[in-house]
């Protein structure tokens, strides 16, 4: 049996305030965990972890999330309910015409609001996509070690959506910035059948790397770690 995507984690100052805010924005409970708090997804829906980290980072994020919107009054409602809960406007270059708005929230993680004419995410709810750095072998990576359908593959950007919908993951090629050293992100799988050692050889022979006793990387070098659900 494949592993599920619980979520992707971010490494912050303030776990449970970060997490504050995007229960507020998500209208999902906070839950605590051994590692830090978390907001559970579901089938079609990401999961958002947030750990503890105490290390200060200015370099971007490899992946940022897209919230997605109605209309313009809807996109822009969803822009000052982010302001008004801690979140700031970030200037990455991007330009007027593209229509979407930049912002950090609390913890400094980078997110859009998405316009609405946004076809790419129709259909795939309010958190619409976790948009990763990283060539066209960690789209088919995924798509493999997960069981999700490749929906979009064209000039080495990848996409994957769950059987059910919801939010995509997508990557939009190699990255032209160095990474963030340690980094600040990973996904986490869960394994209810089996046993997680025969999992990671699995993803080991699709490609695979460990990086330490418990964390493992993508082909683009994105960390995930694979859990046990019982744990």
């Amino acid at each position: 049996m494949r592993p599920s995507l619980l979520a992707v984690t971010f490494d912050v100052r303030d776990p449970a305030g970060v997490a504050r805010f995007w229960a507020e924005m998500l209208d999902r409970n906070v839950v605590e965990t051994s590692s830090g708090v978390l907001l559970r997804g579901d089938g079609a829906q990401l999961g958002l972890g947030f750990a503890p980290c105490h290390i200060e980072t200015t370099e971007p994020n490899r992946a940022h999330l897209h919230l997605t919107s109605t209309t313009e009054a809807d996109q822009q409602r969803t822009v000052d309910k982010a302001l008004g809960l801690g979140a700031r406007h970030l200037d990455v270059g991007q330009r007027p015409e593209e229509g979407h708005v930049v912002l950090a929230d609390p913890g400094d993680n980078e997110f859009c609001v998405i316009p609405p004419n946004s076809s790419f995410l129709a259909g795939c709810g309010f958190l619409g996509e976790l948009a990763c750095d990283g060539a066209r072998e960690a789209g088919l990576f995924w798509s493999q070690a997960l069981g999700w359908p490749l929906v979009w593959d064209q000039d080495q950007e990848t996409a994957i959506q769950s059987p059910f919908g919801g939010t995509k993951i997508a990557w939009g090629g190699p990255s032209t910035s160095p990474p963030v050293t340690p980094p600040r992100q990973r996904l986490h799988l869960t394994i209810t059948d089996g046993d997680a050692g025969s999992e990671i050889e699995r993803l080991l022979s699709l490609g695979a790397s460990q990086v330490d006793e418990n964390t493992w990387a993508d082909p683009a070098g994105n960390e995930f770690r694979v859990v046990h659900a019982d744990d």
